[in-house]
């Protein structure tokens, strides 16, 4: 008889003891209680929304799919009201009721507001979820004069760099003589206030926060002794406090936390705490590596195994671009070694008590870091802490013991790398990643786990083409797939392939992919699309977005020109700016005004969001210019028009200039024509970025009719035969020019391409039309009004209403 597990916490914790528990037992039932409305994200990289604005469904754990194939009852938005111990039965706010052999209380903390006055005022933020992120982020990047962070530990800090990032002053103020006191040790910390300074960032120690001034919203901070600090943002991250409410409800017993013992058990048969609302012989852990340890206790204790927690040795990485910082167990020791260079912000120390390895301080200088972490948590013995912290510069992640713990937000060993190389057949980094998740996560052990699989392989082999890294699969053999099966959509490819349903990161590549051999004759599935692709805008750093009209050929009229300086003047636009293509792009744009600015402007959508047909740039020709041999004008706007609305694998920017001057810089285009005596020669892949590279010539033609024919041609071939996001100036390389010039020049092979896109041209429409027949309700909304969220994703049931 299978049993049932009810999981209470949908955070990581909730989501590390689901896959503990499946990996253990294949028949048990699992119902995950989330009470957010989303499904478990990565709290550890909410920083990075906060600095980049990116949309958070990024941060999610898997995708709906995978909950799916591992059956898992995920009930998003729900809570549990009550408990009947006694009947093992839980009972949600729906009235829904659970049954349960075993219970895991994985309910997390709350962030901890000091009891101030004004610490309720506008203005006021926490850092604890992607609300809070987009809170923060859009307060910082939108008129925000100085912002304050109270609290100067890890979190804190990312907190600070985080509006820092958008241009806002901001200062940490800290109550105690250091920053992240409970990690480094006062010279570690002297050398961390001015490596914040050079990131715009300052800090204010030993100040007590008596309140926060007001009246109507924050306007500053007083402290002990009556000195003030203005600000018009305060973020506050001062600590945890374990969400204890329900455990207390139904009676089991809680200190600061849920008390368990070595098996992560409470007092209460049946009944386990994970993470960080869980009390382990006094101590409660708010950093992320302790709850897979904790999750797999848990897991084994409810199978029946032997199971034993010890506690966990805390290590911690600072994600701040610009500072290396990584600590391991306790700042100080009875033996000491310390190598510091302040003038190069360098500060390295071994800590040791009792002959053994108990902490470690790596700032500025982080060699060695992966054999000193795994040194602390073995407790390792060290005779000589000088020579044994020389030593480790000398390591690298291949050295080190099979238990040493390589990712910690994955809770992935050395020994799980490694046997994915010898037991999986993993022959890759990047296939590895995708078997282990390790490097998944914040992504700062990816060059240990590459010097790992290097070592395990002999050698590192060349990354297959995979367009789906966990399944092995690639893009021809799923492009094989969709025609041979006539696969109409993502879920469909999902459900028969599997597809995406591992750790969802492929599925945009597989939406372009299924869009292109359907010839957009596909149902289209927006949740597998990036942001940018489900509101046909580009988002900023800000939040906002950018709006970029078509104008064919770079060519506009007055009329068009007073509408978009109308709209600049109506919504407020912040920025308007000429773009490298020719084109004007309104900066600045909230979401729920793109639909009315684009009825407004009455223009069709460039693109400029988009893997996707952009712009073709061109010079005056021969309408106005004495130099002119060709008409530039008319063949770039001829060009745009027969590509315009058709997705590629990677951005398209083409260019046309009348005549050898190229002032439309058509040499260093994806796809370019320049005008020459006696016609038109053609160019591919050209780049003008972080490499610059010379188009190829592919041809000469006579007319701009065969110009206009061999670029649709090859864009086409482009189309079908790139790697998701890989260029032209890759692409055509790597296929080799010969080939493009058999296929895009042979007369059968380019009327057939021509012929294909012709079809699927027919099916692209202005995406900005769906102002008026939006995909779903809260298309444009703010996604952090309460019931406007984006729907999960659908892929694991029917499409969403009116996709096409």
């Amino acid at each position: 008889m299978s049993r049932s597990v009810v999981i209470v916490g949908g955070g990581i914790a909730g989501q590390a003891v689901c896959e503990q528990v499946r990996e253990r037992d294949r028949e048990a039932t699992i119902t995950l209680v989330c009470g957010e409305v989303s499904p478990p994200y990565d709290r550890v990289r909410l920083s990075e929304i906060l600095v980049s604005g990116e949309d958070p469904k990024t941060l999610e754990l898997r995708p709906a799919e995978w909950f799916a194939d591992q059956r898992v009852d995920v009930r998003c938005g729900r809570w549990v009201t009550a408990v009947d111990t006694a009947a093992r039965e839980a009972t949600l706010d729906d009235d829904t009721a659970l049954a349960y052999d075993a219970l895991v209380l994985a309910t997390g903390s709350q962030p901890l507001m000091p009891p101030i006055p004004g610490i309720d005022l506008p203005g006021v933020h926490p850092f604890r979820t992607p609300a809070d992120c987009a809170a923060i982020h859009a307060a910082a990047a939108n008129g925000t004069q100085h912002a304050a962070v109270i609290g100067g530990g890890l979190l804190g800090l990312e907190a600070a760099r985080g509006i820092a990032a958008q241009g806002t002053t901001v200062t940490v103020v800290h109550l105690v003589d250091r920053l992240m006191e409970r990690q480094v040790d006062a010279g570690a910390a002297a050398l961390l206030v001015p490596a914040l300074a050079e990131l715009g960032i300052d800090v204010l120690l030993e100040r007590s926060t008596e309140c926060i001034m007001g009246p109507d919203r924050a306007r500053g901070l007083r402290f002990a002794g009556g000195d003030e600090l203005a600000a018009d943002l305060v973020v506050v991250s001062v600590g945890i406090r374990p969400e204890t409410t329900l455990a207390r409800e139904i009676g089991v017993a809680c200190e600061r936390g849920i008390v368990v013992d070595d098996a992560m058990g409470t007092d209460h048969d049946g009944i386990y705490a994970v993470g960080e609302c869980a009390q382990h012989r006094g101590r409660i852990y708010g950093l992320v590596a302790p709850i897979f340890e904790q999750a797999r206790v848990a897991a084994e204790a409810i199978a029946g195994e032997d199971a034993l927690y010890p506690g966990s040795v805390l290590t911690a990485k600072l994600k701040v671009a610009g500072i290396d910082l990584v600590t391991a167990g306790e700042a100080g020791g009875e033996r000491e070694a310390i190598v510091a260079d302040p003038d190069a912000g360098v500060y390295r120390k071994l800590a040791v008590s009792g002959g053994r390895a108990v902490g470690a301080v790596l700032l500025g200088d982080t060699r060695g870091a992966e054999a000193l972490v795994a040194a602390v948590r073995s407790g390792e013995p060290v005779d000589d802490p000088l020579q044994a912290l020389a030593d480790a510069s000398a390591l690298g992640p291949a050295d080190l013991p099979d238990t040493a713990q390589i990712c910690d937000c994955n809770g992935v060993c050395k020994s799980d790398l490694v046997a994915a190389v010898a037991d999986e057949g993993c022959a890759t980094p990047r296939e590895v990643m995708a078997r282990t998740r390790a490097g998944t996560g914040c992504g700062s052990c990816k060059p240990a786990v590459i010097e790992i699989v290097a070592a395990a392989t002999g050698g590192l082999n060349e990354e297959p083409a995979y367009l789906c890294p966990c399944r092995k699969q690639t893009r021809e053999q799923l492009a094989e797939t969709i025609r041979a099966d006539g696969h109409e959509s993502v879920s469909d490819v999902a459900a028969a392939c599997g597809t995406g349903r591992e750790c969802g990161t492929c599925k945009p590549a597989l939406a372009y992919l299924v869009s292109e051999v359907r010839a957009n004759q596909h149902r289209e599935e927006r949740d597998a699309r990036y942001i940018n692709d489900r509101v046909h805008a580009n988002i900023q750093r800000d939040g906002t977005f950018s709006v970029v009209p078509r104008m064919y050929g770079g060519v506009t009229t007055p009329d068009e020109l007073r509408r978009i300086a109308d709209v600049a003047d109506r919504y407020e636009v912040p920025m308007v700016k000429v773009t490298g293509g020719q084109r004007l792009d309104l900066l600045g744009v909230r979401k729920q005004d793109l639909p009315a600015i684009w009825a407004e402007l009455g223009m069709p959508s460039g693109h400029a969001y988009a893997k996707a047909v952009r712009t073709v740039k061109t010079c005056v020709g021969t309408d106005f210019c004495r130099f002119g041999l060709g008409d530039a004008i008319g063949l770039g706007t001829e060009m745009e028009k027969a590509w315009e609305g058709l997705h590629t694998p990677a951005k398209v920017k083409s260019g046309v200039s009348g005549c050898p001057r190229n002032c439309a810089e058509a040499t260093v285009k994806d796809i370019g024509c320049v005008a020459v005596e006696g016609g038109w020669q053609v160019r591919l892949g050209g780049a003008a970025g972080g490499n610059v590279r010379e188009a190829d010539v592919l041809c000469t033609v006579e007319t701009r009719a065969e110009a206009l024919r061999v670029t649709t041609t090859f864009l086409q071939y482009y189309r079908e035969n790139a790697d998701y996001k890989e260029r032209t100036y890759d692409f055509v390389p790597r296929v080799g020019l010969e080939t493009v010039r058999e296929v895009v020049l042979g007369e059968e092979s380019g009327a057939a391409l021509r012929q294909r896109l012709k079809i699927a041209k027919a099916a692209t429409s202005d995406p900005w039309l769906e102002r008026d027949d939006p995909y779903h309700p809260s298309q444009f909304s703010d996604l952090d009004e309460p019931g406007e969220q984006e729907p999960e994703l659908a892929l694991v049931g029917p499409p969403p209403e009116g996709a096409r």
